[in-house]
This record gives structure tokens, sequence and C-alpha cells, in this order.
């Protein structure tokens, strides 16, 4: 992803997380290096998708967002809600700590 996610570009975003549970994927890592902005309706897109990930006991992370992303996650709670790390690299780390169920 890259730019701003936001009313024109959520729907896309949507439809290709979608597309990716529907073929099987169950863990959905997004990487936000990339996205300079994201609104309500981004935030909303990734928050249903993620929930749909977790029906499926499957899950989805945000990689690296930028500072202006990450201060929308804090200001709203998300944060707290999504499993996000600073790099890919991070993410594979914590991954391989945490016990498995």
């Amino acid at each position: 992803m890259r730019g701003e996610i936001d009313l024109y570009t959520a729907p896309q975003l949507r439809s290709g997380l979608v597309d990716a549970l529907d073929d099987g994927a169950r863990r959905l890592v997004v990487d936000m290096s990339r996205v300079e902005f994201c609104d309500s309706t981004g935030m909303s897109v990734l928050l249903s998708v993620m929930k749909r990930a977790r029906e499926k006991d499957g899950d989805l992370e945000l990689v690296a967002p930028k500072p202006a992303v990450r201060k929308i996650l804090e200001v709203t709670g998300l944060d707290a809600v999504f499993t996000v790390a600073d790099s890919s690299d991070a993410l594979h780390a914590a991954a391989e700590s945490s016990p498995s169920a």
C-alpha cells in the first residue's frame, strides 16, 4: 500500500484483503511504510478485515506505519487493537517468541 487510504481508495484495499482471506490467507501483514495518510474509512476497512480474519482464526497486523498514521492509531486507541510493529523483522521476532496455541 502507498499514498493515502481514504474514501476513494479504501474499497480497493478492502477488496484486496478480503480476496486474500477468501484465497486461504489467515495472517495478513499490511506494510504501512509508504502510507502517508489513513482516514476513518481506511481504519474502518482495516478493522472489518481484521475482524473477518479473526473469525477464521487469523489476524491482520500493521507494519511500519509512518508517524502521521501511527498518531491516528494512538489517538483513536487502535494501536491497542491492532498488532503494530516498527518493521517486518520485529513482527517476525514477536511471532516466533510468542507461545503457539
